[in-house]
Formats: C-alpha cells, structure tokens, sequence
C-alpha cells in the first residue's frame, strides 16, 4: 500500500480564505503607503528645519508658518508666568520642563520658551528653584505647537506652576498675556549656563510603527494561506 497527498479546495473555504488574504495584503500594502507618505513627510520637514531662521517680533505670526522651522527672538523673560510641565523623564529621572514666556520688543506680545529639563526634587510638593537670566537674551530653536492630545495623570491638570501637560489654550486662558501660536525649543548652543538641559527629541511621525503594522498584516496574510492549504490536503490511500 502506497499513500500520495491532493490538494481538494471546498467552495465556501476557499472563498473566505481568499477574502482574507485580500484583506490583509491590501492593508498591509496600505499601511506601507502610509509609511512612505510618513518619511517624505520627515524629509520635508528636515529640509524645513535647515531652512534659515525666522525672526520672532511682536507682529503675531501663523502656526502653519513656522511650525518644526528654526526661529530665533530676543526679550527678556518673564518668571512670574513660568509653569513646569510635570512628568518629563530623562535617562530615568523624573523631572519637569521650564516653560517661560520671553518679552518681545515693547512687551505687546510674547513668546513661550521651554528652557529646558530639570530633575524633580525629593519633596513634590516643591517644585525646584529656576535660575533665570537677567536683562535682554537671545533665544533659537525648534518652534513647536504644543497642546496635541496626551494621556494626563489626573482630572487636576494644573495645580499653581505645575501642569500634567501644556496647552496653548489653556496657558491663554491662566496668563493675561498675548503669546505667540508656538513655542520655541531652545537650542543649548547659547543658552544661559542655568542648569536646565536641553536635549530635544525629533517629531515622532510613526513611520516604524506604519511598517511595523504592514510587516503583521503581511504575516497574516501568509499564515492564511498556509492554515488553507493545510487543512485542504488530504491524503489519498492506494493499494
């Protein structure tokens, strides 16, 4: 007796496997697009941030105009308007962003500046103290639009100069100032020797995770098709 394999498809079978095999490679397929779309975007903003810089002065300026551009602005700032953004980890430490608005020109408008990072003490309930230059500075960076929407702590966002998170709505809405639409990043290059640190991430536009989820949809795709043709062989008994 001799055993050989054929390969015998039933409608029904066949037919849901091939809707899902099409599914899955036309979202996979997708999501490789999207991944792409994602890294021409990245090059088009690096190529913006190596442009030249823009002046920041009193005449208020469009977000879509400078957003992830390299601004520069000269003021003096203003701590009494300082808040700290809470639960900004370094390396593992906790710590805080020292976000503080910087006059411009003859003080009708200003900008917000994030100094930079600084460790959380021992004792929470006292924030650390923020050393702050005096007189007229210069200030370069990144401009950023803070306020996308992030996961906070607690219903208390903002409790006196600590906030969970910043927005620039809900700054306008506790500081009688007019403020520029974005904050600057400031560079370290130049920046007051204050103890802050000054270590910027890049935009995460997600581009690995777009691949990421093609590279799953791809995998179930193929496990499909196996799991399909597994189950339609069968083996043919001859004497």
């Amino acid at each position: 007796m001799s055993a050989r394999f054929e390969f015998q498809p039933t409608l029904w079978p066949t037919l849901a496997a091939a809707a899902g095999i099409a599914l899955a490679l036309a979202l996979g397929n997708w999501q490789l697009g999207r991944g792409q779309e994602k890294t021409a975007l990245g090059e088009r903003l690096e190529q913006r941030a190596r442009g030249p810089e823009i002046h920041v002065s009193t005449r208020e300026l469009a977000a879509g105009e400078v957003e992830l551009r390299r601004v520069e602005a000269r003021g003096v700032f203003e701590p009494k308007y300082m808040i700290l953004v809470d639960n900004r980890v370094r390396r593992g430490i906790p710590g805080y962003h020292v976000v503080m608005p910087l006059r411009l020109g003859d003080g009708s408008r200003y900008v917000l500046v994030n100094r930079g990072w600084v460790a959380a003490g021992p004792d929470r309930g006292r924030p650390p103290e923020i050393r702050t230059p005096r007189g007229e500075i210069g200030a370069s960076g990144l401009a950023v639009v803070p306020g996308r929407r992030v996961f906070e702590l607690s219903d208390r966002v903002a409790e006196g100069r600590v906030w969970q998170n910043l927005t620039l709505e809900r700054y306008r809405q506790a500081v009688p100032i007019p403020i520029q639409p974005f904050l600057i990043q400031q560079d370290p290059e130049g920046a007051p020797d204050d103890g802050l640190v000054r270590e910027w991430l890049p935009p995460d536009l997600g581009v690995d995770r777009h691949y990421g989820y093609a590279f799953q949809w791809f995998a179930l795709a193929a496990l499909i098709l196996i799991f399909y043709v597994v189950t339609h062989v069968r083996r043919k008994h001859k004497t």
